[in-house]
């Protein structure tokens, strides 16, 4: 495996649409190709500051960190392998910061390609350097094969998985609570069957835990339209709220477009989302709230912050990389090429925002992360 850690590059961020010049800095923190191309990256930030990200390579899973912000990273090792690894257009292995643990999770199976796969859990109280694990997280085997989920923590240190389960011989949300670091899983709870049979069998689902709350979004799909809806729990997961559609519009889609959007934590308990309908990105602060339109493109996703929410989406499938932040009132060009975005903040939202993508350097696959600017704080 030829992987080759690289020293910072200074790259020039252009405003989109003609707005002024933003100049930042970018770290390049892996690239490959053929068979040992990085993808998928995730990060998570816990509160002492330090980024903790992973990718996936082939079969393996590899992890690194930051403790300066996202400048530097330690060179990545293999964290450890997941047969039939679900990797590539939203599938691929996540990651949170639980207490003094770091949690990772990851879908695969023996056989792969659909035909089975679970999704597994490890965790790491060393900073990275052994992982315990894996524990299968969906209680009936191989009903995670769609290859799709979500993971979250909260600020007491339990985390929630969800993911598109087929155990019913129909694609629905499924989640699972762990109160000990990610060490062990709760019976699964299903969080939405939809009337029609199926919620949309391609997109990821979504979960984040607010203020006692766990609120799941996925991709529905019923009359025709696939659209973005969202349930809460307030009772620990016991039971869900009525699933609520996002946004005024709906999207009439013979199709999967393999695009499930982000939740984030607002002000004072609230929620504020990201999501795509056809070829724009819309944003809205409550589940009822008015959706906004940020502009065109594919991939969004959020996170919340000290001075308000932090969105990152790509023009196309792969394309310019945007970034909406609280420093600046339009869209601002990050990147060039890129593929599948994440950001994220430490739960306490104290510390640094990070964005992590895939692009291309000299005709190799590339992992970069950058440091969001959030700009000073919002005055009254």
């Amino acid at each position: 495996m030829r992987l080759h850690l690289h020293t910072t590059l200074v790259c020039c961020f252009f405003a989109l649409l003609g707005t002024s010049l933003l100049a930042a800095e970018s770290t390049l923190v892996a690239s490959g190709s053929g068979g040992a191309s990085p993808k998928q990256p995730q990060a998570a930030i816990a509160n002492d500051g330090t980024v903790h990200l992973i990718y996936g390579v082939g079969d393996a899973v590899l992890y690194t960190r930051s403790t300066d912000a996202g400048v530097t990273f330690t060179k990545p090792q293999e964290a450890f392998r997941v047969p039939n690894l679900a990797l590539g257009m939203r599938r691929g292995p996540r990651i949170t910061a639980a207490g003094t643990s770091i949690v990772v999770t990851a879908i695969g199976g023996r056989e792969g390609k659909g035909r089975d796969g679970d999704v597994l859990a490890w965790r790491s109280a060393d900073e990275g350097a052994t992982w315990q694990g894996p524990v299968r997280v969906n209680d009936a085997a191989d009903s995670a094969r769609e290859g799709l989920h979500g993971m979250a923590s909260n600020r007491d240190g339990t985390v929630w998985a969800t993911w598109l389960d087929l155990r019913e011989k129909r694609t629905e949300v499924f989640v699972s609570k762990s109160a000990d670091g990610g060490a062990t899983w709760q019976p699964n709870i299903r969080v939405y069957r939809s009337p029609d049979g199926n919620v949309c069998e391609c997109c990821h689902p979504s979960i984040m835990v607010s203020d006692g709350a766990v609120h799941v979004m996925f991709r529905n799909a019923l009359a025709g339209n696939r659209d973005m809806y969202v349930t809460t729990s307030k009772d620990d997961g016991k039971t869900f709220l009525p699933a609520k559609k996002l946004g005024q519009g709906s999207w009439q889609l013979n199709a999967c477009p393999m695009d499930g959007g982000m939740l984030a934590a607002g002000p004072k308990g609230s929620l504020v989302t990201v999501w795509r309908r056809d070829s724009e990105i819309f944003t809205a602060a409550s589940t009822g709230g008015r959706e906004q339109l940020l502009g065109r493109g594919e991939q969004p996703w959020i996170a919340s912050s000290t001075k308000g929410p932090v969105i990152v989406w790509t023009a196309g499938r792969e394309g310019d990389l945007l970034v909406l932040s609280p420093a600046s009132k339009q869209p601002q060009k990050l990147s060039g090429a890129a593929r599948d975005p994440m950001v994220t903040s430490a739960p306490n939202g104290e510390g640094p925002v990070i964005a992590c993508w895939e692009s291309k350097l000299n005709g190799q696959t590339a992992i970069f992360a950058a440091r969001v600017d959030i700009g000073k704080a919002k005055t009254k």
